[in-house]
Formats: structure tokens, C-alpha cells, sequence
């Protein structure tokens, strides 16, 4: 009798023991949660790297103009055009769109911390000098102005001339 007793017992204090235990498990996955959503928190507020020097490439076509600002390894910080701005066919070219672009981006650039442009010009639109003087304006250094347009080298065949 007092064998069943004691079995009897035993079983009791074991199944507490279990209890007990998925009790802990649930409370440790619970915090582990916890803990998990915290640091998620923290990666959220992401301090903004400060940037003293960059590049500037500026592309005037005779349709558009685009002004994309990045950093020296190339990794763009803010870019946009002058359709982008809101500007309709042919005065998307015009100089004061690529004025206005070139203050767009240089208001998206400034959490940075950019002080230092290498400018890079490509392409024959009119909005050229237009966007070079606004960079000036808008509080930046100007260390270089370089001209990347393409030129052929005698590249593709012309096409015949026309009889008339």
C-alpha cells in the first residue's frame, strides 16, 4: 500500500516538474521575443554617415537634364531630372529646369554633411553652365569640372545621303 503511495506521489511531483518547466520555456521564448524585437529597434535608428567630399555627374540632353550627387566609391547619395520635377517637353532642357534639379538634389544631399564636388559633365543640352553655376549656389566647393561627353572616333557608318 505504501509502495502505491509513494508511486503515486512520485508521478504527481513529476508532472509538476513538467509544468514547471514548459512554464520556463514559454517565459525564456517570450523574452527571447522581446529581446529580438528590441535590437530590431535599435538597428531601425541608423545614424546618417557624414560625407565631406563626393561626385556630381550631370547629364544635359537636348530632351532632359539629370544630376545624380554620390559619394567617391560611387554609391549615389540623391538624383534627380527635370521631368521628375514636373517639367513638360521641351522645357525640361531649358537652363532654369536644370537649375531647379540641381536644388532638388542638392536639398536631398544635405543631411550628409557634403561640402566637396569633382563635377562630371556629360552630354549637349543647354542646361550645361546652368547646373555648374546652381552647384556653386548652393554652398558647394567645385574642385574639378571635367567634360565626359562621348565622342566617336569615326564610330558607326553614316547613313546614305538622300537623292532629292
Amino acid at each position: 500500500m505504501t509502495e502505491e503511495v509513494n508511486k503515486k506521489e512520485e508521478i504527481k511531483k513529476s508532472e509538476e516538474k513538467s509544468e514547471i518547466l514548459d512554464l520556463e520555456k514559454t517565459e525564456s521564448k517570450t523574452e527571447e521575443k522581446n529581446e529580438a524585437e528590441e535590437v530590431a529597434k535599435k538597428k531601425i535608428k541608423k545614424a546618417k554617415r557624414q560625407i565631406s567630399k563626393g561626385r556630381a555627374t550631370v547629364k544635359c540632353s537636348y530632351n532632359n537634364t539629370m544630376v545624380s550627387i554620390s559619394d567617391m566609391t560611387g554609391g549615389v547619395l540623391g538624383w534627380a531630372s527635370s521631368g521628375m520635377l514636373g517639367f513638360k517637353g521641351a522645357k525640361k532642357a531649358t537652363p532654369y529646369a536644370s537649375t531647379q534639379v540641381v536644388a532638388n538634389v542638392s536639398e536631398k544631399v544635405r543631411k550628409y554633411g557634403l561640402k566637396e564636388l569633382e563635377v562630371f559633365v556629360r552630354g549637349v543640352g543647354s542646361g550645361r553652365e546652368a547646373a555648374i553655376r546652381a552647384l556653386a549656389n548652393n554652398g558647394f566647393d567645385l574642385i574639378l569640372i571635367k567634360d565626359i561627353t562621348p565622342i566617336p572616333h569615326n564610330g558607326c557608318r553614316a547613313k546614305k545621303p538622300r537623292r532629292v
